[in-house]
Order: C-alpha cells, then sequence, then structure tokens
C-alpha cells in the first residue's frame, strides 16, 4: 500500500513529463526522482513498481542515474482499485486525477479487465500485443491493422464497447489521428452492436472536422467502401443527413438525401421530418415541397406528420386558408388525420380570436372519432378565456371531462389580471394550488403582470416575496415584467435596478428585456440612457432587432429630433432589417407634428413601393398633424384618398377629424363624417357627442347640446339603429 501512497503523492506534488517525441523517453523531475528512490526500498512483492517499464533517465537526487525502458509506471497491489498510468496527454478519454496541465489518468478495474480481454482475444490470433507501452507488442498500429484488430475484437465478443474502448486507447497519444476508413469501420460496428449515440458522436466529429463543402461526398464514398450490409449503409447515412440537419448546413443535407438515392436507400422517416422542417424554418417551403415529391416518387408515403409541418408553416404566417385547403387534401387522399394536425389549426384560429370557428371544429373532430387530447382542448379553452368567454370555457371542460391543469388556470388568471380583477384571479391562483397543483414561474409572473398593468407595485413586490418563498425562482419574463411597469409608471431608475438585478442573478437578459428598457428611457425622454442600453445589448451578444431601433426613433420623435430618427432609418436599413408600419408611423407622426407635411406625406406614399398597406394608426398619424393646424380642406382630401386604397377608419380616427371641423366651424362636413361612421357600423360615443357639441355653440345654436344629440339620433334612425344607443352617452 506505501507504494501506491507513493505514486499519490508524486501526484500531489505536481511532477510534469515532457514527451520529447512519439517515442522517446520523458525526463521525471528529480524531486518525483527521488520521491520514487525513497520509497522503492519498502516495496513488497505484491507491490512492485516496475521500473523496467518505465522510459527515461534521472537524477534520483544522490548523483546516480535511474534507467528505464517502458512507457508507464505501474502499481500493481491486492488492496488498490486500479493502476496508476503517468502517460503524455493528448486526448481526455479517462478520467484525469491531475490538474489540466499534468497527464495523470486513473485506470479502474474495468477498464484493466478490458485491457485483459483485448490481449487475449489477440494472442488467439498469434498477436502479441503489449499495452503498457508506447510500441504495442509486435504489431504496427497503423490503419490496415486498426481495422482488423476492431474487427477480430468485435467479431471474437460481440461487444461494441470492448472494439470502441480498443478504438480510444489505440488513438491515445499517436499522431495523425485515426484515418477515416477507421472511424467508418467503427462506425458500422457501434451501429451493428446497438451503440448508436457513439455512432452519432464520431458523425458529428466528422461533419464539423471536415466542413469544407465537397467533403460531404468523401464521407458518403468512404461509408459506402467499408458499410458491412445495406442496413448498416441506411442507418449510418440517414444519421450523416440528421448531423448535417443539426449542425443546420441544410443544403448538404439535402444534396446528400438526393445523393444516396443511387443506393436505393433513403434517410429515416424522423430524419426526413427534421430536414423538411429545417428547410421550412428557413423559409425555403418550395424546396420541402420539392424533396417531398422527390421522396415520395421513391415509395415514402406522406403521412399526418410530415404534412402536419406544412400546416403549422402556413399557420405561423396567418395564412389559415392555405392550412385548411391542404388539410381537405390531405382528407381526400386518405391520409389519417390525427389530433395533432387539427390541434395546430385549432390553436391558429385562437390566436386570431376565431373562437367560435375554433370550438366548432373541436366539436367537429369529435364526432368524427378523433378525441380531442388535453392540449387541443386547452387551446381552445384559453382562446375563449382570453375572449372573455369564461362561462363558455367551463362550460368545454365540463363537456369534455377534462380536468383542470396548470395551462387551464394560467388562462383563467391570465383573462383576470388583463380585465384587473385581481381579487378573482388570486381566488383561482389559491384555488390551484389548493387542488394539488404546484404553480410555476409562469403562472407567479402572470399575477406580477397584472399588478404591474394596475400600477399596484406593492401587491407585485408582495407576490414576488411569496414566490421567492415557495422556491421558485424568477425568469428572465418576471424580471421583464417587472421592468416593464415600471418603465410604464415612468419610475424607469426602478426599472434599471431590477434590470441588473437579473444579471447579478446569473440570468441572461433577453432582446425583449433590453427592449423594455429601451423603451422605458425613449419615453421618460433620457435618450442617453436608450443609446446606453443600446450599446450594453450589442456588447452582451444580443443584436438589437426592429423593435430596438422602433423605440430609439419613437424616442426621438417624441423629442422632435425627426432628422435624427431618420439618420436611424439609415442605419436599420443598412443592418439588413425591413423597417415595419410601426417604424414608418413614428416617422411620419414626427414629421406631421413638426409641419413638414410634404415629408411626411411622401413617406406615406412610399409605402406603396414597399408592398407595406398603412394602417389606420399610421393614417391617424399623418391626419392628426392637418388637423392639429386647421388644415380640414387637406386632411379630407387625403382622408378620401385614404379610404380609396383600403381604409378601414376607426371611432378614434372618425372623432380626430369629425372635432377638426367642428373647430372651424363646418358643422356639416363633420355631419357628413358622422354619418359615414354609422354606415360603417360605428357608433358614435360621447367624443363624438361632445365634439358636435362644440360645433354648434361655436355655430351660435341656441340648444348646442340638443341639437347635437337630434343630429345623431336622426342619423341611427337613417340606418335601423335605435334612438336609446345614442342616449347611452348623453
Amino acid at each position: 500500500m506505501k507504494a501506491l501512497v507513493s505514486v499519490i503523492r508524486v501526484c500531489s506534488a505536481g511532477s510534469k513529463f515532457t514527451v520529447l517525441n512519439k517515442f522517446e523517453p520523458f525526463r521525471l523531475l528529480s524531486s518525483t526522482a527521488s520521491l520514487l528512490a525513497l520509497e522503492t526500498s519498502s516495496f513488497k512483492e505484491n507491490q512492485l513498481v516496475s521500473a523496467d517499464e518505465c522510459i527515461g533517465e534521472t537524477d534520483d537526487g544522490n548523483g546516480r542515474t535511474v534507467h528505464a525502458t517502458g512507457a508507464c509506471i505501474s502499481v500493481e497491489s491486492n488492496t488498490a482499485n486500479g493502476r496508476f498510468c503517468p502517460v503524455f496527454q493528448r486526448d481526455a478519454m479517462f478520467k484525469s486525477v491531475n490538474d489540466e496541465n499534468n497527464s495523470m489518468y486513473w485506470l479502474g478495474p474495468e477498464d484493466i479487465g478490458r485491457l485483459k480481454r483485448i490481449k487475449l482475444i489477440l494472442s488467439s490470433f498469434g498477436w502479441n500485443f503489449c499495452f503498457c507501452n508506447y510500441g504495442y507488442g509486435n504489431i504496427e498500429i497503423d490503419q490496415h491493422n486498426v481495422i482488423q484488430i476492431l474487427n477480430k475484437i468485435y467479431g471474437e465478443s460481440r461487444d461494441a464497447s470492448l472494439a470502441f474502448f480498443f478504438y480510444q486507447w489505440s488513438q491515445f497519444g499517436r499522431d495523425p489521428k485515426h484515418s477515416l476508413p477507421t472511424v467508418c469501420t467503427m462506425i458500422y460496428i457501434l451501429i451493428d452492436g446497438n451503440m448508436n449515440h457513439k455512432t452519432i458522436d464520431l458523425l458529428f466529429l466528422l461533419v464539423r472536422e471536415n466542413d469544407r463543402e465537397d467533403q460531404w461526398l468523401l464521407l458518403m464514398e468512404v461509408l459506402h467502401e467499408t458499410h458491412i450490409d445495406a442496413k448498416a449503409l441506411g442507418t449510418a447515412y440517414s444519421m450523416l443527413v440528421n448531423c448535417y440537419v443539426e449542425e443546420n448546413r441544410l443544403q448538404i443535407a439535402l444534396e446528400l438525401s438526393r445523393q444516396i438515392k443511387r443506393y436505393n436507400l433513403l434517410p429515416s422517416k424522423g430524419v426526413i421530418n427534421s430536414l423538411i422542417k429545417g428547410l421550412i424554418q428557413s423559409e425555403h417551403i418550395e424546396l420541402a415541397w420539392d424533396y417531398l415529391e422527390e421522396i415520395q416518387i421513391q415509395g415514402l408515403v406522406a403521412d399526418a406528420s410530415i404534412m402536419s409541418l406544412f400546416i403549422q408553416s402556413y399557420c405561423r404566417k396567418g395564412n389559415l386558408k392555405c392550412a385548411w385547403k391542404l388539410l381537405m387534401e390531405m382528407r381526400n387522399h386518405g391520409i389519417d388525420l390525427d389530433v395533432v394536425v387539427y390541434t395546430i389549426l385549432i390553436n391558429a384560429l385562437c390566436k386570431i380570436r376565431l373562437t367560435r370557428e375554433a370550438t366548432s371544429l373541436l366539436f367537429k373532430i369529435s364526432y368524427m372519432g378523433i378525441t380531442p387530447d388535453a392540449v387541443c382542448v386547452s387551446s381552445v379553452i384559453d382562446g375563449i378565456c382570453q375572449s372573455g368567454g369564461f362561462d363558455k370555457a367551463i362550460n368545454i371542460l365540463k363537456i369534455f371531462r377534462l380536468p383542470p391543469n396548470i395551462f387551464i388556470y394560467n388562462s383563467f388568471i391570465a383573462k383576470l389580471c388583463i380585465d384587473g380583477n385581481m381579487a378573482l384571479a388570486l381566488n383561482i391562483f389559491q384555488e390551484m394550488m389548493e387542488s394539488g397543483l404546484h404553480p410555476d414561474c409562469y403562472n407567479f409572473t402572470t399575477i406580477l403582470e397584472g399588478y404591474c398593468e394596475l400600477k399596484d407595485f406593492n401587491g407585485a413586490l408582495m407576490f414576488w416575496g411569496k414566490m421567492l418563498k415557495s422556491g421558485i425562482k424568477a425568469s428572465v419574463a418576471t424580471y421583464t415584467a417587472l421592468i416593464d411597469g415600471y418603465c410604464k409608471s415612468g419610475d424607469v431608475y426602478t426599472a434599471e435596478y431590477f434590470f441588473l438585478a437579473m444579471i447579478k442573478e446569473g440570468l441572461l437578459p433577453d432582446v425583449a428585456a433590453y427592449n423594455t428598457l429601451i423603451v422605458g428611457y425613449g419615453r421618460n425622454g433620457n435618450l442617453y440612457k436608450a443609446f446606453d442600453i443600446l450599446d450594453m445589448m450589442k456588447c452582451a451578444g444580443i443584436s438589437p432587432d426592429i423593435v430596438s431601433y422602433n423605440a430609439i426613433i419613437r424616442g426621438l420623435v417624441l423629442q422632435g429630433y425627426v432628422n435624427e430618427a431618420k439618420d436611424i432609418l439609415q442605419e436599420l436599413v443598412c443592418r439588413g432589417f425591413s423597417p415595419d408600419v410601426v417604424t414608418f408611423t413614428n416617422l411620419i407622426s414626427g414629421y406631421s407634428n413638426k409641419g413638414y407635411f410634404k415629408e411626411a406625406y411622401l413617406m406615406w406614399f412610399h409605402l406603396r413601393d414597399l408592398h407595406m398597406k398603412p394602417d389606420v394608426v399610421m393614417c391617424s398619424a399623418l391626419l392628426y398633424g392637418y388637423c392639429r393646424v386647421h388644415l380640414m380642406e387637406e386632411a379630407d382630401a387625403l382622408f378620401l384618398r385614404m379610404l380609396g386604397i383600403g381604409l378601414v377608419p376607426d371611432v378614434i380616427l372618425y372623432n380626430m377629424l369629425i372635432h377638426g371641423f367642428c373647430y372651424v366651424g363646418c358643422i356639416e362636413d363633420a355631419c357628413r363624417l358622422v354619418d359615414m361612421m354609422v354606415n360603417q357600423g360605428i357608433i358614435p360615443n360621447d367624443v363624438t357627442y361632445q365634439a358636435l357639441t362644440f360645433g354648434y355653440k361655436k355655430n351660435r345654436a341656441r340648444h348646442p347640446v340638443e341639437t347635437a344629440v337630434y343630429k345623431v339620433q336622426k342619423i341611427l334612425q337613417k340606418y335601423g339603429y335605435s334612438t336609446d344607443v345614442g342616449c347611452l352617452y348623453i
């Protein structure tokens, strides 16, 4: 045992070994040699340091030279659990028991047992193999011999892990690395031995090391040359395609999948799905369709799992018409549709507030014999809750006998928080806990958002404390909710405190967290801090998005720096971003407010060249500038032009124009606009009545209030509305 202790002391002394070349001797530090020399006198017969297996020479501290001829110092003991082997570190394939600069590794009993098994197998073929030397007995370790040995080990033992152990061992401390045919041989052994996880590791290594555009062809050819049978070849090719998909090298994955067709092979169904999904997500949907057509020609039948990828893509883009059409075509072609496909469409309908259609489809698939699962029903309940239909949501729960889960509870809680009904939201939260469900971070964050929307920061912080006491760590979304709440209340300094606290907790702010703070400082007029956060964002490796730039542009516009805001627009375009409607709305609002109507109009007109459709907010921003300086004739002409290109005005836009006409005394034009809005199904509100009353006062009407009410009621009657509707606002 003392011999083992002596070697441990060598390790703890921080000994270092210097390898002069592959087979040259290494030198021990003199302190190490002295320690070994002092301890050797006490070695027992069954506790030996076999100095004849050591390469090198050193001074033992007494002027004498110690010679050795092997590659390792080995300690064998009937009480020790293994063997220490100081070897030159080339790869970390054994467990290190020293620091990263030294090269000391522990070989456990299992490893020593494997070495003995390998030696026994090879000796049966007449090979004298020694593992304790950098020479390997009477065998030269080259590509040919390594491949033979791997096949012999696996052929005799049928143990792929044993062959893989030799594969690693034979590479250890050697240069160059294993050749490509050797690696491919090992891959096929691992496939046959059902060690696919190791196979994938080796293939990933090949893909990353051979990263030139043409290297995939070489990999394909060598895999074909070294394959055992067609089944193993198909598995290897399938895994290789998947590796390229995982590395986001989709073009190579696609080309490789096409090339292996000449061997009448296809990737597995799961890999095909991954490749199609990757193509769709990278906006190459036409390529995905072409590839699907190619593999169908080869005999693959497209099923619901593949087609659902295309349906999901259409739904994500809001193209529900194409999604529904594809679903119907799948039914007509006899493809069995499962609940997953319908859930994708139902969820998309709920997201755009078409809950009636989503509910109808839910019942329809139930009548078709497809049992809706918890995800499908929960999607409908969430959609109904967001639309305010609590009673309907509860009825859906009862009809489908779905036990409430955390997601369903959160649907009710979220809607109540949006409505400001925190008391009922907390009651439902408590009910959820009492039912045995454990709230997660998402549930707590929903309640915090509700408090922040009401600017009840005392309640928010109390609930924050409750969350932390429950042992739930706050997420980036939780911190962002608090940051957003304080920013909206104007307290950007407390918002920044939580932002820095988030970083201190080890959480990395995402683009949404940065944008929230930028918006807060921009709204507060502190543009210096807004730009400071933008710089911090870039330094953290987070790329600003269109929201980031829109926030900066909005802040500049609010401070009257319209030209500087336009410069940011140019930077945005140079960085590869496409300005959106919000970008142009901010700039148009800035130009319009400063009276630069020509620039505002040209920017609005420029949207047609960019194939953007102005929304009602943008049009309101442009018209507001004209109304503010009482240029109502120009405002009216522009409004009519906007209607001509498809603008659908809202009550706010109508009221703004009505007020503008009333201010300049054009009461007839104001009444004409009231007529237009009622004709479009928009009921006048109290702002409309106030504007008309102001107009009649300005025209010196004897009873302006009564006159305004009478005029509106006459218009309502004209289009079949009850006059009681108008009386609600009086």
